[in-house]
């Protein structure tokens, strides 16, 4: 699932794709702001991204399951 991240005075948004679910990820950031502390996530590769929760202007949750693009094995 893409997840993308704008942060209060900063013109690019942080995007990346990770393998939590949109509940996984709505609670952490719940966590994060109810704490005051610091949202993280863990992209699909197994990197993690830091964010101060009090910094964090919007999340855009995208779709769970994406449509694989490109072309399966056509059997005769």
């Amino acid at each position: 699932m893409e997840v993308k991240v704008g942060i209060q005075h900063v013109q690019r948004e942080v995007a990346l794709e990770t393998k939590s679910t949109a509940t996984a990820v709505e609670e952490a950031l719940g966590e994060a702001l109810k704490d005051g502390g610091v949202f993280t996530l863990t992209d699909d590769k197994g990197r993690k991204v830091l964010i101060p929760a009090a910094q964090i202007a919007y999340v855009d949750l995208g779709t769970e399951h994406a449509r694989p693009v490109g072309f399966g094995a056509v059997s005769a």
